[in-house]
């Protein structure tokens, strides 16, 4: 692989769907309150997309030199295989992380100085994920981070500012998207249940063990079926995300025939996909539906 390659497959892209779908969903709902502020939506994008690609390196770091990638099933990571130095990586990891913090405050200099403090706590929550002395990734809390930082915090942030207001439809969406963004972490822990259990990583999936994280990623998917009816009691056409349905059967149907180990890493492209569809069509519907 070439230096380009390496770092591209560290960025893990098959993960930016959770950055990008937050950010459609939020400028949908922002479209049907005739509200959207375009220059607005690019920097949420830009945010999204840098701290997505942040905390991806500050979680290759972080594991890497505490030696949880050793023996990895799953894609390349960057310090686990010796490929990149762990102080290079992180490095990368916070030069990431700074350019989303930049963006953010561009975006809270134009709409609300309180937005600040929405972003330093999400920089902080990027970092301590797998990072510092007592990371919470560790500690079965991912998932929820997933759900509040890459579902509510990204979705409503990206409707409020261009909105300046919380709107049942963004509310609707950004459970919709949280619980989508969930399923990609869900399917990758589950892969990783025999290697996480070993190097002592407690994540939710190691907690629930594999049946039960097989009906978390159940759950997820109707939860997030549940929240475009919920949306389309506003209007009928946010029905548009269910254009998701194929890629989220497919992903549902593999975890639920009890596939393991390489055989889930299908799951984590359809369940990446399958949330851009959703917000994408559920962004479509709203614009249609104002």
């Amino acid at each position: 692989m070439s230096p380009a390659q390496i770092w591209l497959a560290g960025a893990r892209p098959r993960t930016l769907p959770a950055a990008v779908a937050p950010v459609l969903a939020g400028t949908g709902a922002a479209a049907y309150s005739d509200s959207v502020v375009w220059w607005k939506a690019l920097l949420a994008l830009g945010v999204s997309v840098a701290l997505q690609i942040g905390v991806n390196y500050a979680n290759d770091y972080s594991d890497g030199i505490k030696g949880t990638d050793d023996d990895r099933v799953g894609p390349l990571r960057l310090v686990g295989s010796g490929l990149v130095p762990a102080r290079t990586v992180k490095t990368a990891a916070l030069a990431f992380l700074g350019l989303g913090g930049i963006l953010g405050f561009a975006l809270a200099a134009t709409t609300s100085w309180w937005l600040l403090l929405v972003g330093v706590v999400a920089l902080a929550a990027a970092w301590t994920y797998t990072g510092g002395p007592s990371p919470y990734g560790y500690r079965a809390l991912g998932e929820i981070s997933v759900f509040v930082f890459f579902g509510l915090v990204a979705v409503l942030g990206t409707a409020y500012v261009q909105v300046e207001d919380i709107t049942q439809v963004a509310v609707a969406a950004s459970i919709g998207i949280g619980a989508l963004a969930c399923q990609i972490l869900v399917a990758n822990n589950l892969r990783d249940i025999p290697t996480d259990s070993v190097t002592g990583k407690r994540t939710l999936a190691v907690v629930l063990g594999d049946s039960g994280t097989r009906r978390l990623f159940g759950f997820l998917g109707f939860l997030a079926i549940a929240m475009l009816v919920w949306a389309a009691f506003s209007t009928p056409w946010a029905l548009l995300g269910l254009i998701c349905l194929p890629l989220l059967g497919r992903g549902a149907a593999v975890v639920a025939s009890g596939a393991k180990g390489m055989d889930l890493i299908p799951v984590l492209r359809d369940a990446g996909l399958a949330e851009l569809l959703y917000a994408a069509g559920l962004a479509i519907g709203l614009w249609i539906g104002a």
